[in-house]
């Protein structure tokens, strides 16, 4: 359901460049039949050039016909297909109920995004010369069990099984918890590691939403009962703290310093954006007050949405032994993209009927919480300073308050700052090669913008 969401989303980005191809293509066609013979020409030495190969590929690139990438899962379709086997084993436990549990959002079809997102990157960030990859080491063979002391391979563990998971000979119950399965070989261009990477953000995102469904009593989830209601609470709990402890182990076995202290300041910045949103921002009814509270709610997104997709991005770029510039590159592009993401969905929260969004629509206002757009009409109307210090208790205050926005425009100014996020985005993507996965990077960050669930 989301993939056809993701294609008619991004059809409808590139549908507007189709009208003026004709002469384009035959242009395009003359210059690609003038880069094949300059290929042809010029001595056997030049073409060995790596330099020279790699601005012949990139001139090719530019003159190649559009062809925009209606569906960017097909770039990585072999990834994804696999993503959620590959998590399986990941978690791993001997407990039936437990394992139940864990995997209860992994079986129903869910967006997938962020492994999407680190696998796209991934792939774009391979089309580098391999030369301009110098920054550290690429974790090439660091993936395999290697069979040495205190475990040098992804899937080794640095402590003894028997510590790890309580294996005993001597007794007859499984494991509670098995060790990983081993991750195949480079392929398609993206590590072991970067699919590594995939995977663990995925299990982290997931133990967030079943820990926030029970903080927020939320009823449903991906258009199937909640795990809170599914399952019940104490359950729900229970996994996700599962999920962000095999995620943990996950990430304890790549086996890199920085990309262990990016991911695991994700999972405190998570409970820190709950914590933020928790609290009441609004002081007062002053412009200034507005103004904090802007600024409250734009990192309270980026802590509880952002963080996550940007340190990932960042990740995936050190894992590829890519440039500083490059790097922070990634981190920024994640970050404008996930603030984009929770701005859309805040937005979406106003327009959206529960069918549509697979979850209670509606719900912010019921929860006390105060978005881009509600602060967006609090400019125009003070008296929504004291409904949002009392987070909308007072009868009438959501109905009232969902005026207020329409009549401030409150949705239209959150679309504009969701655009900007967006277009910062892809302003970000410049320091990489053409490429097919870059140009899917591109449409997937418009399809995160013009999403309708």
């Amino acid at each position: 359901m989301y993939r056809r969401s993701l294609i008619r989303a991004t059809s409808a980005a590139t549908r507007t460049h189709g009208n003026n191809n004709g002469t384009l293509v035959r242009h395009k066609s003359m210059l690609r039949e003038a880069v094949s013979s300059l290929g042809a020409a010029v001595s056997k030495g030049a073409q060995n050039d790596k330099k020279y190969q790699a601005a012949l590929k990139s001139a090719a690139k530019l003159v190649e016909p559009d062809t925009p990438v209606k569906d960017p899962f097909s770039i990585v379709s072999k990834e994804m297909s696999t993503l959620v086997h590959n998590i399986g084993t990941l978690l791993g436990s001997g407990h039936p109920t437990l394992n139940k549990v864990a995997m209860y959002y992994f079986q129903s079809e869910g967006k997938h995004v962020r492994p999407l997102i680190v696998l796209l990157l991934s792939k774009a960030l391979s089309a580098i010369p391999t030369e301009e990859r110098d920054r550290g080491s690429r974790d090439e063979s660091d993936v395999r069990s290697l069979k040495e002391p205190h475990g040098a391979g992804i899937d080794d563990p640095l402590s003894p099984l028997s510590i790890l998971h309580g294996v005993n000979p001597d007794i007859v119950l499984n494991p509670l918890s098995r060790p990983m399965d081993e991750l195949p070989t480079e392929s398609n261009g993206i590590l072991p590691k970067q699919r590594r990477l995939a995977e663990i953000v995925e299990m982290i995102h997931t133990a967030s939403l079943l820990h926030d469904d029970v903080i927020d009593n939320s009823a449903s989830r991906r258009s199937m009962p909640s795990g809170n209601i599914a399952f019940g609470n104490k359950m729900a709990i229970l996994a996700g703290d599962f999920l962000l402890g095999r995620a943990s182990v996950a990430i304890a076995r790549i086996r890199n310093a920085e990309v262990i202290e990016l991911l695991s300041t994700t999972i405190a910045n998570l409970v820190e954006g709950e914590f933020m949103q928790l609290k009441n921002t609004a002081v007062d009814t002053t412009s200034k007050a507005n103004r904090a509270s802007f600024e409250y709610y734009i990192h309270k997104t980026y802590l509880k949405t952002a963080s996550l997709m940007s340190k990932s991005c960042r990740a995936a770029a050190v894992l590829s032994g890519a440039r500083d510039p490059v790097v922070e590159a990634a981190y920024q592009y994640g970050r404008n993209l996930g603030l984009c993401f929770q701005i859309v969905d805040d937005m979406l929260d106003y327009t959206v009927t529960d069918r549509d969004l697979g979850k209670p629509s509606g719900a912010d206002l019921k929860l006390g919480l105060a978005t881009a757009p509600v602060l967006y009409a609090w400019e125009q109307y003070p008296e929504l300073g004291d409904m949002i210090r009392r987070k909308f208790d007072h009868p009438g205050d959501v109905e009232r308050a969902r005026e207020y926005v329409k009549k401030a425009n409150g949705l239209e100014r959150t679309e504009q700052l969701a655009v900007k996020y967006a277009e910062d985005a892809i302003r970000q993507l410049e320091v990489l090669p053409p490429s097919d996965s870059l140009d899917a990077l591109k449409h997937l960050t418009k399809a995160v913008l013009n999403r309708k669930k």
